[in-house]
């Protein structure tokens, strides 16, 4: 069974940092894109970044140059790293997981292999 687990969230000061992980289990980690969405409330589901297999990653407009993704193949755990964070960081992230980069990676993600089930990030103003 493939399970996505997402951990780190919490509620940090305006300007402050958070790190977020998402850790698989069941599937051929190496073989996955892996990629953060967040949604917050009332608005729609947005992707925030995401990392191939051979570790090429992107980011929204939003949220370069503040957050970096990256992975650790060997502990099948992919981290988000968030600096400066504003109150529109606000959300809860997910990470999602797909063997198909563009389905992860430029969308869109219906299809996707597979969602975890979140952590709630809050930014106190």
């Amino acid at each position: 069974q493939v399970q996505l687990v997402e951990s780190g969230g919490g509620l940090v000061p305006l300007g402050g940092s958070l790190r977020l992980s998402c850790t698989a289990s069941g599937l051929t980690f190496d073989n996955y894109a892996i990629g953060w969405f967040r949604q917050a409330p009332g608005k729609e589901r947005e992707e925030v970044a995401c990392i191939s297999s051979d570790l090429v990653s992107y980011y929204s407009d939003s949220v370069k140059g503040r957050f970096t993704i990256s992975r650790d193949n060997a502990k099948a755990t992919v981290l988000l790293q968030m600096n400066s964070l504003k109150a529109e960081d606000t959300a809860t992230y997910y990470c999602a997981a797909d063997t198909n980069y563009a389905r992860v990676c430029v969308g869109p993600t219906a299809g996707m292999g597979y969602w975890g089930k979140g952590t709630l990030v809050t930014v106190s103003t």
